[in-house]
């Protein structure tokens, strides 16, 4: 018989490559990973992992116990949510998963929600970069979040993960005040470029740019929206708070593509703001399995109903 947290391992270590990156996802010891993998290799009855170098590579049949693996942890996942009902009454952690703009503007209106009609749950929210939380998930850390997804970078297809749309908003690029914008410029239907988008960020072609720190979502979004534009920006800061963003833009020390929620209160008379086509979008993100579970769909409600009017 499989043990299925061995299974868990062998997926893990199919998303991740080496055996150290899914020991220290995991807060196990790379040899004790090597230790249970070699015992489900020994309960399969045939290979599993080819080593090559440092890292591992899953055979043909490792790779067909991963799809099963995803369905059965799924089936876990559909199992939990099911006994949860039937225990009734929320209680317990809720592990939550969110990017600063969310979880300034919605969360907290959100957490309070569920305050009241949850009193039992207690809601443990960590401030996480969209592009680490299918790891975090998949890995237990997290029960539920937020992610985003831009008309530049999109959201990849993850294994053993689902989402909900939850709300989109307007992209806008923030520059100096008084800027001339080029004729048809402003840009505001939705979309990921446009004639008019692309003239508006070539105007600031040669001028210094403040992006997000790279390896994030909102980094490749710029760097991408500039590229669709014919140039590559001239990064100068590197920042992932918008409301810092836009104070170095009044600054005069660059310009920078914002969106809507990163602008919500701001009204520095230096900063002029322009719509662009562009959209972000963002979701809810759980274990696949796990919608039915009544505290992640509670969370959700939650958030849903506390969406500002702009968003709704």
């Amino acid at each position: 018989m499989l043990d299925v947290r061995r299974l868990r391992l062998l997926r893990e270590l199919a998303h991740r490559g080496t055996i150290a990156a899914v020991a220290d996802a995991l807060s196990f010891s790379p040899s004790a990973v090597s230790q249970q993998l070699s015992v489900l290799e020994r309960e399969a009855g045939l290979p599993l992992l080819e080593r090559t170098g440092r890292r591992v590579r899953l055979t043909p049949a490792g790779q067909n116990l991963v799809r099963h693996a995803d369905a059965v942890l799924e089936l876990l996942e559909r199992a939990d949510a099911e006994l949860a009902q039937a225990r009734g009454g929320l209680a317990g952690a809720l592990r939550i998963g969110s990017f600063p703009t969310a979880t300034r503007a919605i969360v907290p209106a959100a957490l309070a929600a569920l305050a009241l009609r949850h009193p039992g749950l207690e809601p443990m929210v960590s401030e996480t970069d969209p592009a680490a939380v299918a790891d975090a998930l998949r890995a237990g850390d997290l029960d539920v979040a937020l992610i985003h997804a831009y008309d530049f970078v999109p959201a990849p297809q993850e294994p053993g993960l689902a989402t909900e749309p939850l709300y989109r908003e307007a992209m806008y690029l923030a520059g100096p005040a008084g800027a001339v914008a080029p004729a048809g410029a402003p840009a505001g239907v939705p979309g990921a470029g446009g004639a008019g988008q692309r003239a508006l960020l070539r105007t600031h072609a040669d001028e210094p740019w403040i992006t997000a720190t790279p390896g994030t979502l909102c980094h490749a979004m710029t760097v991408r929206a500039c590229g669709d534009a014919g140039f590559t920006p001239r990064i100068r800061h590197q920042v992932d708070e918008f409301a810092t963003v836009l104070a170095l833009v009044a600054a005069g020390q660059g310009v920078a593509v914002v969106p809507q929620l990163g602008i919500t209160g701001h009204a520095d008379p230096a900063v002029a703001l322009t719509r662009l086509a562009m959209e972000r979008r963002t979701n809810v993100a759980f274990r696949s399995g796990a919608a039915a579970h009544p505290a992640v769909a509670a969370f959700g409600a939650a958030l849903r109903e506390a969406l500002p009017p702009e968003l709704a």
